[in-house]
């Protein structure tokens, strides 16, 4: 599908994306987190890789990723203008959450990574950030290694 704004109108749209408080991503998982009565997390951490929200005490680092932005397998499509850009950019982004991934762990956190797309089920996504958060303390009782909490690609 065509883009319907102009070149210069969709790169100001894009800029203006921002990745702190995000009212689709952040803002509505911390409405999630409240809803359910979900405590202990804190936002905009020192960690590295800035988590959007960590659970210091079980070292739970959680990423909400915008389906466009980190590629979902279900809903990121590059776009038909300025193809090569996008590709090489939506690929750096999913190389860098990769490494960012394998950092926090080798630091022993837990990563959990949350689709923008489940954020429209809030029941079943506190559900798992609840059992992300047993499984971080559980590995955290017993010494053993971190985990990544990431959804398969057909939910």
């Amino acid at each position: 599908m065509a883009d319907v704004f102009s070149r210069k109108k969709r790169s100001k749209i894009m800029a203006s994306v921002r990745s702190r408080g995000n009212e689709a991503t952040e803002l509505r998982l911390i409405r999630i987190l409240r809803t359910h009565q979900i405590t202990g997390w804190r936002r905009n951490p020192p960690v590295y890789g800035h988590p959007d929200f960590v659970f210091p005490n079980k070292r739970l680092a959680v990423f909400v990723d915008g389906c466009f932005w980190h590629q979902c397998p279900i809903h990121g499509e590059i776009p038909i203008s300025n193809r090569v850009f996008w590709r090489k950019k939506l690929s750096r982004n999913s190389a860098r959450d990769r490494h960012v991934t394998r950092v926090l762990q080798r630091q022993g956190w837990s990563i959990l990574r949350i689709w923008q797309h489940e954020l429209g089920e809030p029941g079943k996504l506190a559900l798992r950030v609840e059992r992300s958060l047993r499984a971080a303390l559980a590995r955290l009782q017993r010494g053993g290694r971190p985990a990544v909490h990431r959804p398969a690609a057909s939910r």
